[in-house]
Formats: structure tokens, C-alpha cells, sequence
């Protein structure tokens, strides 16, 4: 099949898929989709950290928290203000690189082990930040969270109103599904062009060996924490997406699990291939969801919460036995792994 037949399939496929999702599963698998747009948002994010640069972070979720809370706090009546979405929404990545930043800045000579304790350390800072911060001035309500946030809004219209196409309704989890997977395929293309340009050699170049890449004139400093910063900003764009779809947020939604769960995506799919950590994002979102719902069936004596995750983990002790450069590898680390 031609690459375009391949593509206009692909397009109708996508167009289409929340009715096929709502007629095969019903409305809740619509928003189990939704959220795996979201979850492919952070994978694409921590590719460029983890995937191009080499960099490991186990304290991603912190920059998905930061925009969550940037739009949460921004459009609520929390502090009292509600302002424009869009704008708000153009925030969230900003304040996020900044956050980048901050956490790159200090660690820029840490490496391995020791960068992975570090961003794990300010994960949860973050986190216990966020649940404190409700004493002496009430900023982010605690443990009880953000409620009644604004979705997405233009003028008038509301995203939670959902999309009248004169052919038909589509409801608030249908609409978001359109605007993630938009946002989703620029943020895949921005990546992919990235990858491909002398930042993404350069960071490639850092990732196999740093001492060399600096010989050759690669900045490291400067070039360690662009990756920071691009992938914080995704994080957090994915963070600002999640307030308004959800409309409620709380420091329980960004835990370490989070962080571990979005890097199991990353690696999964296979690290620094974009196709990949998507697909690795979505099966890792759904195929948890599937688990749940098979396992009343199952007739064991195990919990199906419990259950579902022994086999999720099982599933994944197994793939990086059998498979360890992920389901769907870049080139050059498939080629990689088969000189292995």
C-alpha cells in the first residue's frame, strides 16, 4: 500500500474512532482514550529527555503536576480567577521549562544513577509542595485539591458542552478527543523535526558519549538543559490539558508511580523512537483498563485490582526479557541490539 493510501486510512481511522470506541465499549472507553492521548503527550516529553538525550528522570510527573496546577489555579475559584483558557494554557508549558530548568541547572554533572535520584527527590518535592501549601495561605487546597476548573473554552462555546457538527453531537469526551490528538500530532511532528536537526544529533551525540561529543564542540550545558526545559514544556502542556479536561486536580493524581508508569511507556515502546513511545503510551493506558474489566471473569481468588496488576507486571518483566530494545525500536537501536 502507497504511503499516502496508508495515511488517508490511517486519518479515517483516527477521525472515527471515538464513535467505534462508544458503539463497541460505551462512553467510559471514550475517556480511557482521552487519557491515553494525554499519557502519550508526557511519553513523547520524556523521550526527548530519556530517549535523545540519555538523561534519566525519574521525577518527570513534577512538570505534568506544575501545569496542571498552572491552569487549575489560574481557572478556578480557587484564588478567585478565571482567566482566558488558551492563555492559560500557553502558561502551563512556560512555567514548566522554567521548571526545567531549575531541576537541569544544578545536575548538569550528574549522571546515571545519581541524576535518576536527584529528579526523583524533586518529583516528590513537588508533590509534598503541592499538598502542604494550604497553611498558613490557602494556595493549592492540600490533599483535598482543585475543583470546578474551567474546561477549554473560546468565547462562548465550552469544551465540557461538547461540539455540535450539524451532523451530528459530539459530547465533552469526544471533543477533548479531538483537541488532544491534535495537540498529540504537533507535538509528535515538533519532535519529530527536533530529532532530526543538529539539536537532536547533538543530543544523540551526548547520550552515546558525552566526553566525545564534548570533544567535538557539542555545549553540553547548554545543550543538557534544552532537553530539560523541551521536555517539561511537553509535560506540562499535557498537565494544562488534564486540569480542563478532568476539572479537578490533586497532588494524588502525580505521585512516583505516575513518573515510573510514563517511563515503562517510554522504554516499552522503544526509547528514542517517537512512533514507539506512542504506541508504548497507549497500550500501557488501555490494556491496564482491559485487565480490569476481565478480571471479575477470571473466577481467582484475587482481588481484581490486584490482579490486574500481577499480570501487568508479569506482561512486563516478560517483554524485557524477550524484548528488551522495546515493541517498536528506532533503527539504530534495532540494528544496535542485533551486532549484540
Amino acid at each position: 500500500m502507497k504511503s499516502w493510501a496508508r495515511t488517508s486510512v490511517m486519518a479515517l481511522v483516527l477521525l472515527t474512532l471515538p464513535c467505534w470506541v462508544a458503539a463497541l465499549g460505551g462512553p467510559a472507553w471514550v475517556r480511557y482514550v482521552d487519557f491515553a492521548l494525554l499519557y502519550a503527550m508526557l511519553a513523547l516529553g520524556l523521550n526527548v529527555v530519556v530517549g535523545f538525550a540519555g538523561l534519566l528522570d525519574l521525577g518527570y510527573i513534577a512538570f505534568y503536576a506544575v501545569g496542571a496546577y498552572t491552569y487549575a489555579l489560574l481557572s478556578s475559584p480557587q484564588l478567585g480567577w478565571h482567566a482566558p483558557s488558551l492563555l492559560v494554557l500557553a502558561l502551563c508549558p512556560l512555567l514548566a521549562a522554567l521548571a526545567g530548568l531549575l531541576l537541569g541547572a544544578p545536575t548538569l554533572k550528574l549522571r546515571g544513577d545519581y541524576l535518576a535520584i536527584v529528579t526523583l527527590g524533586f518529583g516528590e518535592i513537588v508533590r509534598l509542595f503541592l499538598n502542604n501549601l494550604d497553611q498558613p495561605i490557602n494556595i493549592t487546597n492540600g490533599p483535598q485539591g482543585i475543583s470546578m476548573i474551567d474546561a477549554l473554552h473560546w468565547g462562548t462555546w465550552q469544551a465540557s458542552d461538547g461540539l455540535n457538527l450539524g451532523i451530528g453531537h459530539l459530547d465533552a469526551a469526544a471533543t477533548f478527543y479531538f483537541i488532544a490528538l491534535t495537540v498529540l500530532v504537533g507535538m509528535a511532528v515538533l519532535t519529530w523535526r527536533l530529532q532530526h536537526s543538529h539539536i537532536g544529533r547533538a543530543w544523540v551525540a551526548l547520550r552515546e558519549d558525552e566526553l566525545a561529543a564534548a570533544a567535538m564542540g557539542v555545549p553540553r550545558r547548554n545543550t543538557k538543559l534544552l532537553a530539560f526545559a523541551l521536555g517539561a514544556s511537553l509535560g506540562g502542556l499535557a498537565g494544562g490539558l488534564f486540569a480542563a479536561f478532568q476539572g479537578f486536580v490533586s497532588p494524588e493524581s502525580f505521585s512516583l508511580m505516575e513518573s515510573i508508569m510514563v517511563l515503562c511507556m517510554v522504554v516499552l515502546g522503544g526509547m528514542g523512537h517517537i512512533a514507539g513511545v506512542i504506541t508504548g503510551a497507549i497500550l500501557l493506558t488501555l490494556v491496564p483498563e482491559m485487565l480490569r474489566s476481565l478480571t471479575p471473569y477470571l473466577g481467582v481468588g484475587i482481588a481484581p485490582e490486584n490482579l490486574r496488576m500481577l499480570v501487568f507486571g508479569a506482561a512486563l518483566v516478560l517483554m524485557m526479557i524477550l524484548r528488551p530494545q522495546g515493541l517498536w525500536p528506532s533503527p539504530l537501536r534495532a540494528r544496535e541490539w542485533r551486532h549484540d
